[in-house]
């Protein structure tokens, strides 16, 4: 770049904290986009994919981002915080399913696919335990390039939207197991944690991922006994040495689990699995046996949960009983806490959709990015992803020859 050329580029003043190595790039993508934030339809559903900062972020790198009346008022982000950082705000959802790059947290229901134009790039969560063949069917007909939360990774493999989200939830287990084991009615009238004279709650984490080491560290910051179960010798090393303490870890062995959970006062569920359906790990039966008033946070019920007496509820009516045991079993917990967990997510989307700005659109961040492809199962509205082709009876294609069959 010659020194005539460099002197034509001029920075807005809220550029002007920013590095001049990335006000280069950003005077330099390839793309402007139209993004799309609709209002979530769900009422369990409370976050917003991006928060009013990363929308000025966008908005002064010249892209444009829509963004549905409402959308992040759940989430405590008003329509005034959004027109103020440059969003267009829209009465409907219409529009916001025309744009470039739709960002959404929910699965779209069949209304919402019905309102997308063809060929546009989705972001959102899959939930695969909640959807059908006919669903999608339905999105296929739209030739989307479609990406779940779910499997997109980074640089080291890592899953960054699921271990964002992961991080709230642990802590967040902990805290709503803590609230209805002192309930009177829900729980046994107990305090979480340990006390002078008294003897500590029992915490059981089945699972060693990234849900349950903050589960842990909130359970032990409460001063609470916990044990760990997992079918990973490296998973159970890896959270112990993350912890920075000795604490009480075993395998899946059937016999020593069934005694740590007869013995608990509280169980959390964290078993993630990566085909997207959590094993039934725990019987009816073993919870029969569990005290009364004890209580099951089944973080896992998203992928079909761990307990055969587990089913999904809602945040609305959370709770229910079985054999007087107390189950939470609401699949998305993070939606508890939405402005946190919208800002998480926003830090993490804003600037995979700088990147695909830069590199020029989506499908050519995809042949670049390994990670960012792991997440698509729709490319141009061919099923990529084999697991779900499977689950529900629908032909795949393997994603790498189609992006070379396409760039012929």
């Amino acid at each position: 770049m010659s020194e005539d050329q460099k002197s034509t580029i001029s920075y807005t003043p809220s550029e002007q904290l920013i590095p001049k190595e990335q006000l280069l790039e950003a005077a330099f993508d390839k793309n402007k986009l139209v993004i799309g934030v609709p209002r979530e339809l769900s009422e369990d559903e409370n976050r917003v994919a991006l928060v009013p900062e990363a929308v000025q972020l966008l908005s002064d790198r010249g892209h444009q981002v829509l963004v549905e009346e409402y959308a992040g008022s759940a989430a405590h982000f008003n329509n005034h915080a959004y027109a103020e950082a440059g969003a267009v705000l829209t009465s409907g959802a219409k529009e916001i399913y025309q744009a470039d790059i739709i960002l959404k947290i929910a699965p779209p229901t069949e209304s919402e696919i019905g309102m997308m134009a063809r060929g546009k790039t989705l972001f959102s969560s899959v939930f695969l335990p909640n959807n059908s063949k006919k669903y999608f069917v339905q999105l296929s007909a739209k030739k989307p390039n479609a990406l779940a939360f779910e499997y997109i990774q980074d640089k080291s493999g890592a899953l960054p939207l699921m271990k964002s989200m992961s991080e709230i939830i642990g802590n967040t287990t902990i805290l709503i197991a803590s609230q209805l084991l002192c309930s009177v009615t829900h729980g046994k009238g107990v305090m979480l944690g340990g006390f002078p004279g008294i003897k500590p709650t029992e915490v059981v984490i089945i699972g060693a991922g990234t849900v349950a080491e903050y589960a842990a560290r909130t359970a032990l910051g409460m001063g609470a006994s916990i044990k760990i179960f997992d079918d990973s010798i490296f998973k159970l090393r890896h959270i112990q040495n993350m912890l920075g303490q000795r604490i009480y870890t075993s395998t899946l062995l059937p016999n020593d689990l069934h005694e740590a959970l007869i013995k608990a006062d509280v169980v959390i569920a964290a078993k993630y699995a990566a085909q997207g359906i959590s094993p039934c790990l725990i019987s009816e039966q073993t919870v029969k046996k569990m005290k009364p008033g004890s209580v099951i946070v089944d973080a896992s019920i998203d992928q079909g949960g761990c307990f055969e007496t587990s089913h999904l509820t809602t945040h609305t009516n959370p709770v229910y009983q079985v054999h007087e045991v107390t189950h939470y079993c609401v699949p998305n917990i993070a939606s508890s806490v939405p402005h946190t967990a919208s800002i998480s997510l926003s830090n993490i989307l804003t600037p995979m959709i700088l990147q695909i700005a830069h590199e020029g659109d989506v499908h050519a961040m995809i042949k670049r990015n390994p990670g960012f492809a792991k997440g698509v199962y729709y490319y141009n509205g061919i099923l990529t992803n084999k697991h779900m082709g499977h689950l529900f009876g629908l032909p795949s294609q393997d994603l790498e020859l189609l992006i070379s069959a396409f760039s012929q």
